[in-house]
């Protein structure tokens, strides 16, 4: 009872002390009572007591709001990094759980403003970047320079400096080396003291590179290229050939030793200028995006800055433009090569390319990247070149090109891959897929003398055909005795050839207006091709009548025929004009006619459907006289006595012009027979006028029979069975003769 005492004597004194002292009394029993029989013993860890038959879950673990009634359940740990609970640390940053809670941290290679290491929420996220180059913390070896990037770091080589053979090239384990000048090379069975004296000095030059010294180097390099063009020496008196194989060298060795003591420079845009006029312009950057342009005083190069980045090289990236003026010297009289396409359309226009001179309009210039592979670029380079003025003309071309050099160190200026963009009197645009040395070219083709004695035989001849076509003409539509599917055919290609032919005469040449002469040039290819079909709709109607071996009435047939071959006669060659012009407008004329250009092969939207046609109209031709030769050998001798072999022989042979089947000699003026084929084509198809009106009016019965009552002026027409034979002669329907028909003659 002492203890009690006490209480009460404190309760009287200090009440305040007297309640702390009974918690302190009460508290064992308290944390007892957790523990005793009133609390459930087989709680799992990570719980607390609810009652003597519950437990919940702390905070932190699963289940988190039921209760755990069962001594099997367990409270697991809530990933609150992990979905559907993920928490967001904010940028730079990663969630961590621990057990019962989680943490955020920076990501590597950024920290806290703070210091700190971890934080709650993205509420209180400062991470920023760490700069391990400045602050110490890379592991980059010492051949290599450390560029910090966003959350890391990279190591590249310095410049001048290239990734070891066999060394680790990864972006933090990268070991590097100094990258060796290449060898300048003397080209093959030449002999030259000025040659040998240039190759000396640079080599001099380059033997003890670094890459600090680049800028000096490449200032002694191009001095000492500058002087040597300027003053080749005997280079000038070797052969033109061993003249080009020292350009090619030296172009090559050129672009090769500026490629790697470029990558030596500092960032940044640099020009070089010299006496001479030798220019060199570098940009030189950290891998970019967009394009970049180099200007210099008679040259411009556009490209994108994609081509220049070597892949797997993290350097920085190199475009150069070199312009040198002398090396015009060493590729005088180069030869020229050109694509297969343009070969075959200058040789149409201006025949052989041998007879042509080459002058050179522009200075030489040499493109260059840090990137090695550039025969096949994924997009074009644009080149603008400045030179003299000059003035076009159908037998002048201007000519972008390149120098291609060949396996035995030599080379030629070639097109392959570049083309001319336009031309303006002071100015020339290319666009090239593939980067190398360039220039532009003035082809000269030496005008030809005119041929006085073919252009006689071609408007006499074709002046006496339009006679011809059009008196025929005039007859098939006048003499309605004879009108049938037949002469309505005659009557049609008539028509067609006259327009032609006269359209050809009088405006062929006429270039000016450009407009006016591009509408001539599609009506000439729409012209021409209707006749070539009709000339098939002939061939074929011959053969089919040959074929039947018997007199057809047209009374009714006619108008049906009529109706289906006018559609075809001349909606045919409307549709393919129509889709020439639809894809290619531009090119409905060209420098010296008002025809179709052969650029793209444009010219074949005539040439394939006449090759077709004559080729067809010779096939039909050849079945029609087989067939009329069986029937020959199978009627009565009375009817062969009737036939006249000489003119069943020319008849025949007048089909052939008739058909179109000698425009083939069109296609072959080319090469050497050329002028001999212009000959044989122009007198040959000047008769095919001659001929219609010849076989079909001059040598048929009927025509003659109007003639002769238009001459004596009786119009009173006599009604007569319109039939039809392959010679255009009426004949009776139980006759015999008519599988010979088409090549009989009125009996005297």
């Amino acid at each position: 009872m002492a203890w009690f005492a006490g209480l009460w004597t404190m309760k009287n004194r200090h009440p305040i002390l007297l309640l702390l002292a009974l918690c302190v009394l009460l508290s064992p029993q308290g944390a007892g009572a957790q523990h005793g029989p009133a609390c459930a013993k087989w709680c799992p860890p990570n719980s607390v007591c609810v009652s003597g038959t519950a437990c919940r879950c702390k905070l932190g673990f699963s289940p988190p709001d039921k209760l755990i009634t069962s001594p099997t359940g367990t409270c697991d740990d809530i990933d609150e990094c992990a979905a559907p609970l993920k928490v967001s640390c904010g940028k730079f940053a990663d969630c961590e759980n621990t057990e019962g809670s989680y943490y955020c941290t920076c990501s590597p290679g950024y920290e806290l403003e703070s210091g700190g290491k971890n934080f709650s929420n993205e509420s209180e996220n400062t991470c920023r970047d760490v700069d391990e180059c400045s602050s110490g913390q890379h592991q980059c070896h010492n051949s290599t320079v450390c560029s910090n990037t966003l959350g890391s770091y990279k190591c590249r080589c310095r410049p001048g400096w290239e990734p070891a053979p066999g060394s680790p090239n990864g972006p933090k384990s990268t070991v590097c080396r100094e990258i060796p000048l290449p060898t300048w090379t003397r080209p093959a069975g030449v002999h030259s003291q000025s040659l040998s004296h240039f190759l000396d000095k640079v080599q001099n030059l380059s033997r003890d590179f670094k890459p600090v010294k680049a800028q000096n180097i490449i200032q002694g390099v191009l001095q000492a290229v500058d002087e040597f063009l300027e003053t080749p020496g005997d280079v000038k008196t070797l052969p033109g050939s061993q003249q080009h194989c020292v350009a090619t060298h030296l172009l090559l060795d050129l672009e090769g030793v500026l490629r790697v003591l470029s990558q030596a420079m500092p960032e940044g845009s640099a020009t070089f200028n010299y006496s001479a006029g030798s220019e060199l312009s570098l940009d030189v950057q950290e891998q970019r995006e967009g394009h970049v342009t180099l200007s210099q005083n008679k040259a411009e190069m556009q490209l994108s800055w994609d081509l220049a980045q070597e892949p797997g090289n993290r350097g920085p990236s190199v475009v150069g433009l070199m312009s040198l003026p002398g090396m015009g010297r060493l590729l005088a009289e180069a030869p020229l090569v050109l694509e297969p396409e343009q070969e075959m359309a200058n040789e149409i226009n201006k025949g052989s390319l041998q007879v042509a001179s080459l002058v050179l309009l522009s200075d030489v210039i040499s493109a260059f990247l840090s990137n090695t592979d550039t025969w096949n670029l994924s997009s074009p380079v644009t080149f603008t070149f400045s030179h003299l003025q000059v003035t076009t003309s159908p037998r002048h071309q201007v000519l972008c090109v390149f120098w291609d050099h060949d396996q035995s160190g030599c080379g030629h200026w070639a097109t392959t891959g570049c083309r001319t963009m336009g031309t303006k009197d002071t100015s020339t645009t290319c666009s090239c897929s593939h980067l190398s040395s360039f220039a532009v070219l003035m082809a000269h083709y030496p005008t030809q003398e005119e041929d006085l004695a073919l252009t006689v035989i071609t408007y006499v001849g074709l002046s006496l055909s339009l006679l011809c076509l059009l008196l025929a003409a005039l007859t098939f539509l006048l003499c309605k005795a004879i009108q049938n599917t037949s002469t309505s055919l005659h009557l049609h290609l008539s028509i067609c050839l006259f327009l032609a032919h006269l359209l050809f005469l009088t405006a062929i040449d006429r270039t000016e207006p450009k407009v006016l002469c591009a509408i001539t040039a599609g009506a000439l290819h729409y012209l021409y091709l209707a006749s070539f079909t009709w000339m098939l709709l002939e061939g074929l109607h011959l053969f089919l009548t040959a074929r039947n071996l018997t007199v057809v009435n047209y009374s009714s047939r006619s108008r049906v025929q009529g109706k289906v071959l006018l559609p075809v006669g001349y909606g045919v060659p409307a549709v393919i004009v129509a889709i020439s012009v639809a894809s290619r407008p531009h090119l409905y004329m060209t420098t010296s006619r008002c025809w179709l250009h052969t650029e793209k092969g444009f010219v074949w939207a005539f040439l394939g459907p006449i090759c077709t046609i004559f080729s067809v109209n010779f096939v039909l031709f050849m079945m029609t006289l087989l067939i009329v030769k069986r029937k020959i050998t199978s009627i009565s001798s009375d009817v062969s006595n009737l036939q006249n072999t000489r003119m069943l022989t020319f008849k025949a042979t007048a089909q052939l012009f008739i058909l179109g089947c000698t425009w083939c000699l069109g296609v072959l003026q080319v090469g050497p027979a050329a002028q001999i084929m212009a000959y044989l084509f122009t007198i040959i198809n000047i008769l095919q006028g001659i001929f219609i009106f010849l076989v079909y009016c001059l040598l048929s019965q009927q025509v003659w029979e109007q003639y002769r009552k238009w001459i004596k002026g009786n119009r009173k027409s006599r009604g007569e069975s319109e039939s039809y034979t392959l010679s255009g002669k009426s004949m009776s329907d139980t006759s015999k003769c008519s599988t010979v028909s088409s090549f009989s003659v009125p009996s005297n």
